[in-house]
């Protein structure tokens, strides 16, 4: 039985410059293993990327605080999806890593204060695609897959708003006042990453193609 539609949280359709395409979804459908996998890596990834800007932002008290806070969550999500797989059958395998990543970081600035707004501001953003993910992926896929995404979905947009609110307070303390375009900027490489057609399916990839 597949699970009531989720409704996708205001804070996630105000950053995302796109949604993901029906053909995602679809070929979610019939490459759970793979999503599941996939998935477990993107938490992982997500309590790394956290603890990386403790490190790097040691200075921030606060931040590193929230950021701390933030890593213990992911950490316990990838517990949710390792023992679904486990519960499924499904055995860890290696896989090759998508573009979504690496392109969104090649979109970050080098430097100082605009380096941090960017981390923090696709931080947002990828925890904002994970959402709209999790709402899709709940409404269609059978148990207990879709109950696992209906749970996290909720989180994941708190994260939006969470590395939002940071990237406001980091843009108000380095006298960054342009950065709601810089987010439009980083949202339109988002898009195009999430919904061009990707040779590889994954959590964030485009639709196969």
């Amino acid at each position: 039985m597949t699970a009531a539609p989720v409704p996708m949280l205001a804070a996630v359709d105000t950053v995302l410059a796109a949604p993901t395409p029906l053909g995602w979804f679809e070929a979610a459908d019939t490459r759970v293993p793979e999503l599941l996998l996939d998935h477990a890596n993107c938490e992982k990834k997500a309590a790394s990327t956290a603890i990386a800007l403790m490190f790097a932002y040691a200075d921030d008290a606060v931040l590193s605080r929230e950021l701390s806070r933030l890593a213990r969550e992911e950490l316990r999500h990838f517990e949710q999806v390792e023992a679904l797989m486990r519960r499924m059958g499904i055995r860890h395998e290696r896989q090759s890593p998508g573009r979504y990543g690496a392109g969104l970081r090649a979109a970050v600035r080098r430097d100082g204060a605009a380096r941090k707004l960017d981390l923090l501001l696709a931080g947002a953003l990828i925890e904002a695609r994970s959402c709209e993910r999790f709402a899709g992926l709940a409404a269609r896929l059978p148990e207990p897959v879709a109950a696992l995404y209906a749970g996290l979905h909720a989180s994941e947009a708190r994260h939006t708003s969470q590395y939002l609110g940071w990237a406001r307070r980091c843009a108000a303390q380095s006298a960054q006042p342009e950065w709601p375009s810089r987010l439009a900027a980083l949202a339109a490489v988002e898009a195009d990453l999430a919904t061009a057609p990707d040779a590889r399916f994954r959590f964030h990839s485009g639709p196969p193609g």
